[in-house]
């Protein structure tokens, strides 16, 4: 009789795969979350995304504004995407280690993280919201803070400096942080892989695939992350599809999971670009 397989039901890798997804991706703190998502990939979704125009003048005695701020909607069609990633284990590498299996999931969640992390980042990129700035200094990320309409002012950082965060090159933060000096503050309950620190109710953090040269500052009302709830799992066990699969011993995990990001409110992410004096 052939010996027995580890059991690892669909339904404890679901939730397994779920819950690792979730802890690797703090999607709460750059983004919203939307997890109300339904259909498949291909499938077109409307999404409302809102901007508005810029409306600050420079006005001599007796002048008034000429324009005014306006903000306006626009329903945009975004493609349902689908992340899937493959672990593949036979029994004997199981039976050896039994951490072969809980290591391939947690990667299967870590992967999946990476994969739709960056099409989180890709849409901040899309800001139409600009600034172009003489230097790195502390007036560069205020300037950036009005353009962004956060309620709250630097007297106040126990509300603003929550709100707003900035993504930038590594090599554009090691001159972010020679320029800013004493004005960058280190706070640590904002402590988290890539933090930098605070300035004008900014969090700094650094990542890799950023930019050089940009400096992008955002809430997380500016991206939205919709989901499908769930992961979906699928499992290719010996004695279940493929003969040889059986003859081997092979087992393979499919992993799923349906997504789409979108930049939802361009007036709530600025791209910061530096040209100097």
């Amino acid at each position: 009789m052939p010996g027995k397989n580890t059991v690892y039901t669909n339904e404890f890798l679901s939730n397994e795969i779920e819950d690792q997804f979730n802890s690797h991706l703090d999607l709460q703190r750059f983004c919203r979350v939307d997890k109300t998502l339904a259909g498949t990939a291909g499938m077109t979704r409307k999404v409302n995304v809102y901007k508005a125009t810029d409306g600050t003048e420079k006005l001599g005695v007796g002048e008034g504004n000429s324009k005014s701020i306006t903000v306006s909607f626009s329903p945009e069609e975004y493609k349902i995407l689908l992340a899937q990633n493959r672990f593949e284990y036979h029994d004997e590498e199981a039976m050896d280690d039994p951490m072969v299996v809980p290591v391939g999931i947690r990667h299967m969640a870590t992967d999946m993280f990476n994969t739709v992390n960056k099409d989180i980042f890709a849409e901040f990129g899309k800001t139409e919201l600009m600034l172009d700035a003489k230097d790195y200094g502390f007036g560069t990320f205020a300037d950036a803070v009005a353009k962004l309409n956060i309620e709250g002012t630097d007297n106040d950082p126990a509300v603003v400096a929550p709100l707003a965060f900035a993504f930038a090159n590594a090599e554009d933060m090691a001159a972010i942080r020679k320029a800013l000096k004493d004005d960058l503050k280190y706070v640590e309950s904002f402590a988290r892989t890539g933090y930098v620190g605070t300035v004008a109710g900014v969090n700094l953090y650094a990542k890799k695939d950023a930019t050089k040269g940009e400096i992008i500052v955002a809430t997380k009302e500016a991206v939205t992350l919709f989901i499908k709830r769930g992961t979906e799992i699928e499992r290719s066990v010996r004695n279940a599809r493929s003969s040889e699969d059986a003859n081997t011993r092979l087992n393979t995990i499919f992993a799923r999971k349906y997504y789409l990001a979108a930049l939802t409110d361009k007036t709530k992410a600025v791209k910061i670009t530096v040209s100097g004096e």
